[in-house]
This record gives C-alpha cells, structure tokens and sequence, in this order.
C-alpha cells in the first residue's frame, strides 16, 4: 500500500467516492449538506467491514464553512467534484477548501464546462437553447435544477489567487455527454473501448476543452 492520505470529499453524496477511497487505504471525511444524501452515505457506510468503516467519517455541512469544522493544513487531498454549479459564487467555497489543504495538497474540481455549454443542446437540435448558452452560464441539469456553468480561465485565475494554482486539467464526457449511462455493460470490451477513447480525448488538444465537464487539479503552495 503507498502513503495513506487525509483526504476531504465535499458533497459526498451516496458516499461512492469516499468508500472507495477507504477501500484504498486512505482517511476519508465526508462532508454533506444534505440529511437525505447523508443517510444514504451513512447507510452504504455501515454495510462495509470495520476496518473501513473506521476510516470514514461522515459529517453533516457546507463546504462554504471549512473553517467551522476543520483546521488549517488538515487534508492531502481535498475533493469537490460536481458540486460548484450549485453555488451562485464559488470564490468563497475555493478560497475554504484551499484552506483547509497541508503544504503540496491537491485541490481536485469537477465542474461543467462553461466554455463548451451550447455542445449539448447543439448536438441534440435544440437551437434556441444553444444559442442562449453563448451568453449565459446558466442551464438546467439533467435532474431539472437551474444551475451554473464555471469557465477554466476563470477558475485558473481563482486557483492562482488562493495559493493553490492549476497543474493539470482534463476533460471529461468528451464523447458520451448524450450517451445513456447503461449503453454499454461495464467490463465489456466496448466499454473498456469507449474509456480508453475518453481517456484519451480528456487529456488531448482540441477535444478536452469541449468536454461537458472538466476535471482542474490545483496544488497548494
């Protein structure tokens, strides 16, 4: 096994990620806002054996409010993937998170791709949504929320100004963004087809900047 981390998952939802991450080896705190994604975390948690359940922790609260829960240089890791286009002015979140990160830590985002918001209504024929999409960060998600798009220049300058600057990026659903999630059995070898032409579109120019959503990992200085 190689270095346990402490690592902070914000919006930890049905507890996916952090279990894994416990899987692994690794010091998970989850923090969630919401009592409903927090009891189905709780739930999948007591299911696991001991050993990793004693390496989760399960918080109930807002990632705007780091500072209420943790010190300073408490996580290796800090993760927020899929949770800044709930947030009308991720500023605040960022600069708590960062915060929070020890010396080298890792900030890891997964947000939607502001600079590529007209792909998905374009590629589906819905012009009069596309075309708002140029002009606005705005759209409305597949659970049929409003919420907003965040644009990799802006989050770059964010991340320089928080002491936590970019040092890779990634694009992700490059292909599949319309696809349905069951189009192909996982293990498959279309699916292990369908990754390997994904993995390889997120990380290469042109195609990862028109990605759905993109993947920034900023580390603290």
């Amino acid at each position: 096994m190689g270095q346990r981390l402490r690592v902070l998952d914000v919006g930890v939802g049905q507890g996916t990620q952090a279990l894994r991450l416990a899987r692994a080896g690794h010091e998970v705190t989850g923090l969630e806002s919401d009592a409903t994604m927090l009891e189905t975390a709780r739930t999948a948690l007591a299911d696991e054996p001991e050993g990793i359940r004693g390496r989760v922790r399960l918080i109930e609260g807002d990632g705007r409010e780091t500072g209420a829960h943790f010190l300073p240089g408490t996580f290796d890791v800090v993760l927020c993937h899929g949770v800044l286009m709930y947030v009308p002015e991720p500023d605040p979140l960022l600069a708590g998170l960062a915060r929070v990160l020890a010396p080298g830590g890792l900030l890891s985002l997964l947000v939607r791709n502001g600079d590529a918001l007209a792909m998905r209504p374009g590629l589906a024929g819905d012009w009069d949504t596309a075309l708002t999409a140029f002009d606005s960060p705005s759209y409305t998600n597949r659970l049929g929320l409003r919420v907003r798009a965040d644009r990799r220049e802006k989050l770059t300058s964010t991340l320089t100004a928080i002491g936590a600057p970019l040092r890779a990026w990634y694009g992700v659903r490059v292909f599949t963004d319309l696809a349905p999630d069951d189009a192909e059995p996982p293990g498959s070898p279309e699916w292990e087809r369908l990754l390997a032409a994904e993995e390889r579109a997120g990380r290469t120019d042109p195609y990862r900047a028109v990605a759905a959503l993109l993947h920034l990992c900023g580390v603290r200085g």
